[in-house]
């Protein structure tokens, strides 16, 4: 018996994945502006003054999409458990990011997808065929060819990413089911509170001075960031977990690009063949989805039954 309230079917399937593309392109933003700031500043330093600046994009959220009613909190279970998961999934992320690259520390981190696979029937009901399977398991190929177990990019860091990826996958099936009674804004508040808070809690042992020029990075980082995962949000509001969570492997591509960018990481073929074959298996769950709405519903016969026979 599901753990969780289930949620089968996905009411707007462009709309979802369309909003999970966005949401990962942002947050690959913040994740690098994380980075560049991560080897000065304490971690909880980090989340918290971040957590600050993204509530002024839940601001602008709150006061155009939804307004103050759209901050209740209906189900407070929803809210504790995301908010755990997002302060544990922080600090392990940036923690890694401490020793790898934005590219390894991104690779690692999407194997969370699996995680999401295996669990989604037994927490919230949900129903994955046999060809998400697939395209998952192709996904999680392209990560393996990415970080090719056995190098230097494998190390003892890698830790930090793949308890990310756990924390993540139980996060975005939370947030699949608390989407029937919450709103999105309600969950991206108290997400980010909890954020804030587990970093303040961290001001007893020690953080330091942020001059203007970080100040400004880290503004930025929490727009990005907020603004982010409200889409996501709105991602699993729209799709299921299994059509949608696949969509976040793109963020390798978004990655990778960011790293080249601003710290002359250059992708190997390696990288290149890895990042191809996660948006192959991206682009088939898009395909399959569309050819599932697409298919239409047999007509009752004239006995008054189903397809099969079965009543009505």
């Amino acid at each position: 018996m599901p753990l969780m309230t289930a949620v089968h079917g996905s009411s707007a399937p462009g709309r979802a994945i369309l909003a999970m593309i966005g949401g990962g392109l942002l947050v690959t933003g913040n994740d690098a502006a994380m980075k560049w700031l991560a080897s000065g500043y304490p971690v909880g330093q980090l989340l918290f003054i971040r957590g600050m600046f993204a509530f002024i994009a839940i601001g602008f959220l709150v006061r155009f999409y939804g307004g103050l009613v759209s901050l209740r909190i209906n189900n407070p279970r929803f809210h504790v458990m995301r908010g755990l998961l997002v302060v544990f999934g922080t600090f392990c992320f940036i923690s890694g990011l401490r020793h790898l690259t934005l590219a390894d520390a991104t690779a690692i981190v999407y194997a969370g997808p699996m995680f999401v696979t295996a669990l989604a029937p037994l927490l919230i009901g949900e129903h994955v065929g046999w060809r998400r399977w697939m395209a998952v398991m192709g996904g999680f190929i392209g990560v393996m060819i990415i970080i090719r177990p056995g190098t230097e990019a494998m190390q003892w860091a890698a830790i930090f990413p793949l308890g990310s990826a756990l924390a993540g996958a139980f996060r975005d099936l939370i947030t699949r089911s608390a989407s029937v009674t919450e709103h999105s804004n309600a969950l991206l508040a108290t997400s980010t509170a909890a954020a804030a808070f587990g970093g303040l809690c961290t001001l007893p042992f020690g953080w330091n001075p942020v001059p203007m020029e970080d100040l400004a990075v880290m503004a930025l980082s929490g727009l990005l960031l907020g603004s982010a995962h409200f889409l996501m949000i709105e991602s699993f509001r729209y799709g299921e977990a299994g059509l949608v969570v696949p969509f976040k492997y793109l963020n390798m591509a978004f990655a990778v690009t960011l790293g080249f960018v601003l710290w002359g990481d250059l992708p190997d073929v390696w990288t290149w063949t890895g990042s191809g074959v996660l948006i192959a298996s991206g682009l088939y769950i898009l395909h399959r989805e569309r050819l599932q709405h697409r298919a239409p519903a047999l007509p009752p016969d004239a006995h008054g039954t189903g397809p099969a026979g079965r009543s009505l």
